[in-house]
């Protein structure tokens, strides 16, 4: 594996899973991490689609169908989904206080990634990282 290269013509578009509850959900991403609602639609198997994302083209889209069960522990090998943040200490007091979502791990110093980081839990029991970058 090559470090740090790029492949030409490709890029992360998005990082799909299903949810629970559509509307908890969106309301966890875009009003407790005000994330952007940036498009949704029905699939062809009746799910409803719907996309969130920050400041980069990357995208989170949540599937939701009412005949889905989403397994709670998700063993599928989903780990978390990473958001950049300018303060983890203060972003997780906050999202804890407004949404009493779970913390896993931290917050905590990460010299391997260069960042401060903690790992949360969205309301289906997803894993967040928040991660403040160091400046190098």
């Amino acid at each position: 594996m090559r470090e740090n290269a790029l492949v030409p013509g490709m890029d992360v578009l998005h990082n799909a899973m299903w949810v629970s509850d559509i509307e908890e959900t969106l309301e966890f991403y875009t009003e407790a991490l005000d994330l952007e609602k940036t498009r949704e639609f029905e699939s062809g198997d009746g799910a409803r689609n719907v996309y969130v994302a920050g400041e980069s083209d990357t995208e989170i889209q949540f599937k939701y169908h009412p005949d889905h069960d989403v397994p709670e522990q998700h063993g599928d090998g989903y780990d978390h989904v990473a958001i950049a943040v300018d303060d983890t200490d203060a972003e997780v007091e906050r999202l804890v206080e407004e949404t009493g979502c779970t913390v896993r791990r931290g917050p905590l110093t990460s010299d391997g990634a260069n960042a401060r980081v903690c790992f949360i839990e969205d309301p289906d029991g997803y894993g967040i990282e928040l991660v403040e970058e160091f400046d190098d």
